[in-house]
């Protein structure tokens, strides 16, 4: 898990604005000589609820305050998102899902009617130094992997790039500063971030499992029937890529329409990030899910991992999912354990 941070504003290109001594994302580790920004306490608060046919379940709310801050503490103007890291297969296939796809797919006023109301996210691409329709990251708000991985490569590691070629070091963290003083060149060459990226556009998703089972097949159609596909979009046929041909005029199954989504108040980090709004996620893609446990060895889910399974990730959706939450709380035993099925083939 990583920490977000942000302060009321935007930067100078629309995003959210850096906090003044900790910059976009609190540091809990660091090199030699240079002090940590702080760590991160996390305790849990459980919520409980029940089935329409009175089986229980329970949610864990995470409660987030932090200790060692090196710095001075936040302030009151504070903005924190916790974010958990997803999964990097397929992503240069949603890298070349058309625009135009996306764009239809779009409702910001709801004028369908149907309380689905999803947006694209309009954000900072430094490799084209323009802004486009983000499609990755838990608010989209990163419009190409180029992007994406020169700003996880400065954010997560505090690794320079030509993208990104100064140090993630405030002002006043004077032995930060000192220590990237200590070199003119930067630590990723655009050849290495190349390589990195093709390596992220080309990873293979994960093949289905189960697929004719009689429970995965009834619980695809209960996926679409409490009404899961209206945002979980099934199927894309991709476009043209900007560097890998073989990408090109692929039928993916995805499971997302790449859109921000306004998930309610429990999901709400109430911290902006370029056009999306605190109450706004963009829908995660789900091909892959089942086989979590077997890749991470947990099955924690959702953009803080608040989630410890698929079916408390269902239950934590609200705002324009609840409708489809309620659906599920309201079927049996049986159906929910079709529908799970059917997730965990993906």
């Amino acid at each position: 898990m990583l920490i977000r941070i942000s302060v009321p504003g935007t930067n100078d290109v629309g995003g959210p604005s850096p906090h003044p001594h900790f910059g976009d994302q609190l540091n809990d580790h660091a090199i030699l000589s240079v002090p940590a920004e702080g760590r991160p306490i996390i305790e849990t608060k459980e919520m409980t609820g029940s089935f329409e046919d009175s089986t229980p379940y329970h949610l864990s709310t995470p409660i987030y305050r932090f200790a060692g801050l090196a710095y001075g503490p936040f302030g009151e103007d504070i903005m924190i998102s916790p974010r958990v890291a997803p999964p990097v297969f397929g992503l240069g296939l949603l890298e070349a899902v058309k625009e135009e796809d996306i764009l239809a797919s779009a409702d910001p006023d709801d004028l369908s009617g149907n309380g689905i109301s999803g947006r694209v996210n309009r954000v900072w691409d430094q490799p084209t130094s323009t802004k486009k329709i983000g499609c990755f990251g838990w608010k989209a708000n990163s419009a190409s992997l180029h992007h994406q991985n020169a700003a996880a490569a400065i954010g997560d590691i505090g690794l320079t790039s030509p993208l990104f070629p100064q140090a993630n070091c405030p002002p006043i963290q004077e032995d930060c500063l000192f220590q990237a003083a200590l070199s003119d060149d930067v630590n990723l060459s655009d050849k290495f971030l190349a390589k990195l990226t093709f390596y992220t556009q080309t990873l293979a998703i994960p093949a289905r499992r189960n697929v004719n089972s009689p429970d995965v097949l009834a619980g695809e159609e209960l996926f679409s029937a409490i009404g899961c596909s209206a945002c979980h979009t099934p199927t894309f046929v991709t476009g043209a890529h900007p560097t890998v041909a073989a990408l090109f005029n692929q039928t993916i199954h995805p499971f997302t329409d790449l859109l921000l989504h306004d998930m309610g108040e429990g999901l709400a980090d109430n911290r902006p990030d370029f056009e999306a709004k605190g109450r706004e996620w963009r829908t995660p893609p789900l091909w892959g899910i089942g086989l979590t446990n077997a890749v991470n060895k947990h099955t924690r889910f959702l953009h803080d991992g608040c989630a410890r399974s698929i079916e408390e990730a269902i239950l934590w959706h609200g705002g324009e999912a609840e409708p489809t939450k309620e659906q599920f709380r309201l079927l049996p035993l049986e159906q929910r354990t079709q529908l799970l099925n059917f997730l965990k083939s993906l």
